[in-house]
């Protein structure tokens, strides 16, 4: 079998699935959006699920990431708009690079990071390098473990506030991972109150970035707008060197 093919009947099986959750929790699929996670993968990947149909990938890895958006962006027979969201922890000293290509950040957890991520945006809209501005959702933590990103329950209001007013940010909603050995279901009923109590001050930021590959359900059972699913797409990542 050759990529292509593993990579379809790979995508059809996620897809029904993802299906499948909707129906179980009582959703409308449309509700619910396939992120293929593309980070560590070629562009020739990112090439096959665009030919698939998706127009949505996530990425991780700065320069990695920068440079595969490169290559499939010079792709002519590329002709359809795509969305790169940026997955991963960010650090303030990518900043600069990040927004050359990510339309969404999921991992926005800090004052620091806000206004590093604002300015840098503001720059490049300043200097014609985007047209638009960042979609940015707030990383939080459900475990409070700062080693593993995420900001607390209880400083998210006030770092939402800062997100919603900072030029060239808009405030899209929530991301987060499941504690580390934790019940997923837990985990997601937890994460859509906070969500849910954001929206009652922010009610533009609906979108909740939950779920993986081996917690989807779970995710869309509590509300999730967006899974981001990698290994049940691309296979294991590659071995890379750091």
């Amino acid at each position: 079998m050759g990529r292509h093919e593993e990579v379809a009947s790979a995508l059809t099986r996620v897809r029904a699935r993802l299906e499948a959750a909707c129906r179980d929790a009582e959703r409308e699929p449309a509700e619910v959006d396939l992120l293929p996670v593309t980070k560590f993968f070629p562009a020739s990947d990112v090439r096959i699920l665009y030919d698939l149909g998706c127009r949505a990938f996530g990425e991780s890895r700065e320069p990695e990431a920068g440079t595969k958006v490169a290559d499939f962006s010079a792709d002519p027979d590329v002709t359809e708009p795509v969305h790169w969201h940026m997955i991963g922890r960010l650090q303030r000293n990518k900043v600069k690079s990040v927004v050359r290509w990510a339309d969404t950040v999921h991992s926005l957890d800090s004052s620091r990071l806000t206004d590093a991520l604002s300015g840098a945006v503001s720059a490049a809209l300043d200097a014609g390098e985007r047209s638009r501005p960042v979609e940015a959702l707030i990383q939080v933590s459900l475990d409070g473990d700062p080693t593993r990103g995420g900001v607390s329950v209880t400083d998210l209001d006030a770092l939402a506030d800062e997100v919603a007013s900072a030029r060239g940010l808009e405030l899209g909603g929530l991301m987060a991972v499941p504690p580390l050995g934790a019940d997923p279901d837990a985990a997601f009923a937890q994460l859509r109150e906070v969500h849910a109590d954001l929206t009652r001050v922010h009610p533009g930021a609906r979108t909740l970035s939950a779920g993986m590959t081996g917690d989807l359900e779970a995710a869309v059972r509590h509300g999730s707008t967006c899974v981001r699913v990698g290994t049940a797409l691309l296979g294991s990542r590659p071995i890379v060197s750091k």
